[in-house]
């Protein structure tokens, strides 16, 4: 049995519990102890009742987590870059340089879509030049290349070149539902693992089926799209529109289906 002064000792140097740590971060518990599990974010110390908890350190290399999650990296690349850097200021100092020119391309996508609002009002001609500022979806390119493989931006996109209107219509659609649907689940108050939540997991693992080759979406692929449907405001608009707490809903349902197997 360990000295209660030893947990006593651990407690403060790891003043962080799961609870705060996962709510802070807007990540679930679950998601903490499946970092914990593959060596990712082990615990900084582990007292009573398994209960985790977490120095600074242990904060600033969740932070960079859910940067590098937001950028599209899987886990196990996340692995490899945390641990093959030493210095966090340098790390965190280059994903400030990222973050800062997102904010740009941001700005400059909002003042176009403000314009193109006040031409329409006004009855002006459109500009090509000032609508598309801030919009360059091959950008994309490169992140869906590093993360997928070389060849999946190509894939995708013949994929859905391939699909005439009414299948782009239905495709959309769908998204659509299951955005309307997670709302739904994020005000019913439901877990993740009630049948409602589970079988909006369902159909969003199908409908991601569809564009995806059945060996490629993994149970961490699965996880790796959950956990960007949160982190990533690209992918969290595609969500939230419908309602609070739509995409983090749909994340927990997501982790919690890829837990059992898919």
């Amino acid at each position: 049995m360990r000295d209660p002064s030893d947990i006593a000792t651990a407690a403060a140097k790891a003043p962080h519990g799961i609870a705060d740590v996962a709510r802070s971060a807007g990540v679930s518990s679950r998601t903490l102890r499946h970092y914990d599990a593959i060596g990712l974010l082990p615990a900084t110390a582990v007292g009573d009742g398994g209960l985790r908890r977490y120095d600074d350190r242990a904060l600033v290399r969740l932070q960079r987590i859910l940067l590098l999650r937001g950028l599209g990296l899987g886990l196990p690349d996340i692995r490899r870059v945390l641990d093959g850097e030493q210095d966090d200021v340098a790390a965190l100092t280059a994903h400030v340089a990222w973050l800062e020119r997102e904010r740009d391309r941001l700005a400059r996508q909002l003042a176009a879509v403000r314009t193109t609002i006040t031409r329409i009002e006004n009855g002006d001609t459109m500009n090509a030049t000032d609508t598309f500022d801030g919009f360059d979806q091959t950008r994309f390119k490169h992140e869906v290349e590093e993360r997928w493989g070389a060849d999946a931006w190509q894939r995708g996109t013949a994929w859905w070149d391939a699909k005439d209107t009414a299948g782009k219509q239905a495709f959309q659609d769908e998204l659509r539902a299951i955005a309307q649907d997670a709302a739904a689940l994020a005000a019913s108050g439901d877990g993740p693992g009630s049948p409602a939540a589970q079988a909006l997991a369902r159909r969003q693992f199908a409908w991601l089926a569809e564009s995806t080759p059945p060996a490629d979406l993994t149970a961490e692929r699965f996880r790796t799209l959950a956990e960007m449907y949160v982190h990533d405001e690209r992918f969290a608009h595609a969500y939230d529109w419908a309602g609070a707490g739509a995409a983090r809903a749909l994340r927990d349902a997501m982790v919690a289906f890829a837990d059992a197997g898919l």
